[in-house]
Parts: structure tokens; C-alpha cells; sequence
């Protein structure tokens, strides 16, 4: 229960996105839009992953789907704009902040100190810990059958902080892309894959002879939409959007919306779920 009490502080002082650097904006001088302009221009420009199924993908049609686009589609919506989304990297999320490419990422950007000294977070609408995929054939049920060999994880990622910080003799096999990072996992470049424990899992369902062999690895974090830096007007209307949708459990509806057809009838919305920004 503390160590709750502390997540929830830590949490709730990052919503505020108070900071001296935030008074001025970010580094580089770049401003971020304000909300007049958003609906001037007539499109909030969102960060999502284009490779990250079901989170954030391109379906067969050429159009954005996922848990984190169904949220933005409601944003759009409800600023009385339409949704650019624009296809982001995980090493690239703090960066297309920073230079005014995109209005807010909702790209399952994990909340962490470190990043919420270059970005504001506002409220979570998920939360997640790692996990670690690999063939059933080989099962790494735990860390310790990792050492001397390889992992793969995304550039960018909690995995790779995580493993990087925690366990050093894990050797890391990094890549840019998710989509790069499955395949050199379908073609045996590692012994395992490692990053959030809600994609792994959906990833494993849909790929016989893979399994989730570890599926809690580090602490229950939160999953959040992320503004520039020092963008308080943008990040108090999102903070406000995130609250009044509880009332109509939007994010259970999202869940059932894009992850139920994944995940199956059996999974536990609210294991994953995070209404009205209340971990």
C-alpha cells in the first residue's frame, strides 16, 4: 500500500507538468501550438505507433486502429477537430514533442521520472509492466535463463532501461521498430523479446509456438498521454477530457472495442484499464 501511495504522488505531481523549464517551453525554442490553433487549423496532430497491434497499428485499409487510437479518435472529437496521426518511433517520442511535430503522443509511452523532465504527462489511461515472450519450444520463464544470451527489445523502451540498468550480462539485440524486433524474434536472433507485458501477451495469441514465460518483470507502471514541455493549457484540458470519460467508462469501452477480440473473453479489463486517471 506505500509504495502505492507513492506511485499515486509521483503520478499526480507529473499530471501537474510544473517544472522551471516549463515556463518557457522546450529547449529548442520550439512552441507548442496552443489550443486556438489546434482548432484553427482544423487537425491535432497525435503521435501513435503504426507496428504496435493493438495499441497502435496501420490495418489493411491504410488506416490507424488500437487502444491508443480509439482515445484519440475521442479527442478529435471532442477539441470539434479531426486526427493526424503521425507514425513515431519509441526512441522518437520525447523528440517529436520537443520540435512541434506533434501536438500530444499517445504511443503507450510508459511514465517514468526521467522522461517527465523532457515532456508533461498528463493523467494515466493504462497501466502495464514488462514482460518476456519466446518460443515455446525454449520457454524463458525467468531472468536467470537469459544470462550469456541474447534479448531483443526496442530502442527507446523501458525493456531496454530496464535490462540495461538491472541486468547487465543480458546481452541486448535493439532495433527501431517493433515490427523488426517480432520478425528477428521469428527468425531465432534471440532468446526472447521484452517490453510492455500487454503487447507480449497479444502478440503470443497471435503467433503459435510463442508463449509469455515471464509476465510481470519490475514495477506496475503507468501508461499516459504526453505533452511539449510547459504546454499547460493542452495538458489541463487532456487531464479534464481523461476525468469526464470515467462516467461513461470510455476506456473500458476502448478495451472492449480494440483488445477483447485479442486478448479473449476470459482477460480482466480492469488488469489493464485506468478510468478517470485513478490507478
Amino acid at each position: 500500500m506505500k509504495n502505492r501511495r507513492i506511485f499515486g504522488v509521483l503520478i499526480a505531481s507529473l499530471a501537474l507538468g510544473l517544472s522551471v523549464a516549463s515556463l518557457t517551453g522546450c529547449g529548442n525554442g520550439t512552441k507548442a501550438r496552443s489550443i486556438e490553433q489546434i482548432k484553427k487549423s482544423g487537425k491535432i496532430k497525435i503521435a501513435v505507433f503504426s507496428d504496435k497491434k493493438p495499441f497502435g497499428y496501420v490495418d489493411e485499409n491504410g488506416n490507424y486502429k488500437g487502444y491508443d487510437v480509439y482515445f484519440g479518435d475521442r479527442i478529435a472529437k471532442d477539441l470539434g477537430v479531426k486526427p493526424d496521426y503521425v507514425p513515431v518511433e519509441a526512441a522518437s517520442r520525447v523528440e517529436v514533442l520537443a520540435t512541434g511535430k506533434v501536438d500530444l503522443v499517445l504511443a503507450n509511452f510508459t511514465v517514468t521520472p526521467e522522461r517527465a523532465e523532457k515532456v508533461d504527462f498528463a493523467l494515466p489511461y493504462m497501466k502495464v509492466a514488462l514482460g518476456v515472450v519466446s518460443p515455446e519450444s525454449d520457454l524463458v520463464t525467468s531472468v536467470s535463463q537469459l544470462n550469456g544470451k541474447k534479448l531483443i527489445v526496442s530502442k527507446g523502451t523501458t525493456a531496454e532501461t530496464f535490462f540495461t540498468n538491472n541486468y547487465p550480462e543480458v546481452e541486448l539485440v535493439k532495433f527501431d521498430l517493433y515490427s523488426e524486433a517480432y520478425n528477428a524474434l521469428l527468425d531465432g536472433r534471440g532468446a526472447g523479446l521484452s517490453t510492455d507485458n500487454t503487447e507480449v501477451l497479444a502478440w503470443a495469441i497471435e503467433n503459435p509456438g510463442f508463449a509469455v514465460g515471464i509476465d510481470s518483470l519490475g514495477s506496475l507502471d503507468a501508461i499516459a498521454p504526453a505533452v511539449q514541455k510547459g504546454n499547460t493549457e493542452l495538458l489541463s484540458w487532456i487531464n479534464d477530457e481523461i476525468k469526464s470519460l470515467a462516467a461513461e467508462n470510455f476506456f473500458h469501452k476502448d478495451y472492449e472495442e480494440t483488445l477483447r477480440p485479442v486478448y479473449g473473453p476470459a482477460a480482466d479489463a480492469d488488469s489493464l484499464v485506468v478510468e478517470g486517471g485513478n490507478m
